[in-house]
């Protein structure tokens, strides 16, 4: 009888045995499912906003070190320009420019007229 009752257990069961024993969701554990897969994509969007952040940052920060580098190359220019202006205009070399290429003396007693 051993055999029997064993043979009996390891026996396909039927399609009416199969659904019986197909596990019905309870209530509640279908609306934990949905509460736990929205859980994890809210997760996974932090993550992923996350690490898009801090792409940014990274980013933004080679983007100021090159713009740094810009304004101290500009501002060096901007010095060497303005003390090349400065020796431009001097009284000195424009009197000496006036002098070789124009041939220009000072101006003898008489020559200045002062109108009112």
């Amino acid at each position: 009888m051993a055999s029997a009752a064993g043979a009996r257990s390891r026996a396909i069961p039927t399609r009416a045995g199969r659904e019986r024993l197909a596990r019905k969701p309870r209530p509640g554990q279908r609306q934990n499912l949905i509460w736990v897969t929205v859980l994890g994509v809210g997760l996974m969007g932090l993550v992923w906003l996350h690490v898009w952040l801090r792409l940014q940052v990274v980013h933004l920060g080679y983007v100021l070190s090159t713009t740094s580098k810009l304004q101290g190359r500009l501002e060096q220019e901007n010095r060497e320009l303005k003390i090349e202006l400065a020796t431009m205009m001097s009284q000195e070399r424009l009197e000496s420019l006036a002098r070789r290429r124009l041939g220009l003396t000072q101006p003898e007693k008489g020559q200045v007229i002062v109108l009112p």
